[in-house]
């Protein structure tokens, strides 16, 4: 066999055969969210939506519970453990339990001022956060020093906008939203933030905000400030070729 085509079919035996794939499944309105996590044990979303309050919702959209923090505004949420992490969108944090009891008060990223417009946690405990004024993604220990950070107008395509972030507990992806000033888009990267795929959000939805996963049921959900609703998806990640199917992750422990 020609040494080019041998080149062609190892190609194409390393590129995945799983592509970034969402097909909607349901919406709801919601006045202005920007930031979502999934709590599997309550099986409901955690949404901040720049206010001085978050709140939970179960997933018929019905109001469960309601904190507030020490911060003048809640931008960014993430669970972490068995409680919250709260950003400000100015590079400030404070965890809180699930209740609103501050666990300590507000802390600050190291590495310089920060738009920070989404939070999430890596599998190794590390803070993951997306900043769209400088562009960064960037990792963090667990008390805010800084140990990572990718500029995202050097990525190809460029990250120009972005917004929410959610890691995928089964793969260690970080599914990324850029919103409207940017591509309208939704990013997916590997753990080391290796760019892997990228999906036009515009037949859904307008200014993307937030965006959580609930890996039991392989569903995802993405925040419009456009509209003022959350769109449901069923998800299927980037997978290499030959790669397994993913087990199930955390679902509702309610039931």
């Amino acid at each position: 066999m020609p040494a080019r085509l041998l080149c062609l079919v190892a190609a194409l035996a390393a590129s995945p055969v799983a592509a970034l794939e969402l097909v909607e499944t349901g919406r709801y309105d919601l006045n202005r969210p920007a930031s979502l996590d999934y709590d599997p044990t309550f099986c409901g979303l955690w949404i901040a939506n720049e206010g001085p309050e978050a709140v939970l919702l179960n997933l018929d959209g019905e109001e469960l519970r309601r904190i507030g923090s020490d911060m003048s505004r809640i931008k960014a949420i993430a669970i972490e453990g068995d409680h919250l992490l709260l950003g400000d969108g100015y590079g400030a944090l404070q965890r809180v339990g699930k209740d609103g009891t501050p666990l300590g008060a507000p802390f600050a990223l190291s590495g310089g001022w920060a738009d920070t417009e989404g939070i999430a946690i890596a599998a190794d405990g590390r803070i993951v956060t997306v900043e769209d004024d400088p562009e960064r993604l960037s990792w963090f220990t667990p008390d805010g020093a800084l140990t990572q950070r990718i500029d995202t107008l050097q990525l190809d395509p460029p990250l120009t906008e972005a917004q929410g972030i959610a890691i995928d507990p089964r793969t260690g992806h970080m599914l990324i939203v850029d919103d409207r000033e940017g591509s309208n888009s939704l990013y997916e990267f590997d753990a080391e933030g290796t760019f892997l795929n990228r999906v036009s959000l515009w037949e859904y939805g307008d200014d993307p905000e937030g965006v959580a996963i609930r890996p039991g049921s392989g569903q995802l959900f993405i925040a419009f400030d456009g509209g003022a609703e959350i769109v449901t998806f069923d998800y299927v990640p980037t997978l290499p070729a030959g790669a397994a199917s993913l087990p199930p992750g955390a679902d509702c422990m309610m039931f």
